[in-house]
């Protein structure tokens, strides 16, 4: 008979393993599988197929790649135990200072006549400080005054979309050159995204600002003992998530080729839902961008999917709500498991 003590430390190792599988595993099979049901349904009430339609995928990744930008901010926010409430107003207000500076030289009507037909370089520079700054303000409310998170992000989410109106009066802003456009075009939007994951994954993943990220969602008082900045590093995660949502609205501007004070509404609770069902825990300490990757793509089949069979927009945001809701409730559930273990 084998010993008891190697019977243990065979448990043990496989329990280890078991836990080291990754979620992503588990949220790729409800992307899988809820593609497959759409496909289903597609030839079972429009006898059409739902994969087999090339453009649709293409727009559903196009749409899905603004949302995705935000979300991978979102989500080194949220695992370091805070939240962002503020990321489509900055989208917006973002998207209109880009806009104003990249209109067409000589059009009557420009925001800054005298500005107009500037390098491409220059709107796009504009747009990532103004996000970055509304971030870095964020991350300092949070960090030096001890603001909670949801309150600071709440009062930018009010402040950036009152400035985006206040900043041309509510008109929107036309004429943008094409030079600027460009980054909304074809599949530019979704390369944007993709090496904005691969580069945030890495770093997450492989370096010590990752560390720092974990370490501070994992029990902040513990990573002051350990002699990380907390501080210093939640501005620093507040003001990255910024500037992906001032790149959000470049391209959301490019995209449109105007920019408008409503631009990015509600795309905050689409970020988190997306970094929620993509198995970043809300507690903070776990959560990875791989995952939020396919939330963000479970968030587009289903929009693309319902659209696809004739579902009310309504009603799509109803599901959407139970799915966001369940998303929390499993992810309580697997923390009051590690706790356990």
């Amino acid at each position: 008979m084998e010993p008891l003590t190697n019977t243990i430390a065979v448990a043990e190792k496989k329990a280890g393993r078991t836990r080291r599988l990754p979620t992503e595993f588990g949220i790729l099979a409800v992307l899988i599988g809820i593609a497959l049901l759409f496909e289903a349904l597609g030839w079972g009430m429009r006898g059409q197929s739902f994969l087999g339609n090339q453009q649709r995928l293409l727009v559903m990744i196009l749409q899905v790649s603004v949302v995705g930008l935000i979300a991978i901010g979102v989500t080194q926010v949220i695992i370091t135990g805070g939240i962002d409430l503020s990321s489509g107003s900055v989208l917006a207000v973002s998207a209109m200072v880009a806009a104003s500076l990249a209109q067409e030289p000589g059009y009557a009507r420009a925001v800054f006549p005298s500005l107009s037909g500037l390098p491409f370089l220059v709107p796009i520079l504009c747009g990532l400080v103004i996000g970055g700054i509304a971030g870095c303000i964020n991350g300092s409310l949070i960090a030096i005054t001890a603001i909670p998170p949801f309150i600071a992000t709440l009062g930018m989410m009010v402040t950036a979309r009152s400035v985006a109106q206040v900043y041309t009066r509510g008109q929107p802003i036309s004429m943008l050159a094409e030079n600027y456009t460009w980054i909304g075009s074809g599949a530019v939007p979704v390369a944007i995204f993709l090496i904005s994951a691969v580069i945030f994954h890495i770093a997450l993943r492989y370096t010590r600002y990752g560390k720092f990220t974990y370490a501070i969602g994992a029990n902040p008082q513990a990573a002051r003992v350990s002699g990380i900045n907390v501080n210093r590093h939640i501005i620093l995660v507040y003001t990255i998530a910024g500037v992906l949502s001032g790149m959000a609205g470049l391209v959301t501007a490019a995209r449109a080729q105007s920019g408008q004070a409503s631009m990015g509404l509600g795309y905050e609770l689409d970020a988190i839902a997306a970094a929620v069902i993509g198995g970043v825990s809300l507690s903070g300490g776990a959560g990875r961008i791989t995952g939020t990757v396919i939330g963000t793509l479970i968030l587009g089949v289903m929009t693309s999917g319902f659209t696809f069979i004739g579902v009310d927009a309504y009603f799509q945001g109803i599901v959407k709500g139970i799915i966001i809701v369940a998303a929390v409730v499993a992810d309580q559930y697997r923390q009051k498991r590690r706790r356990k273990a």
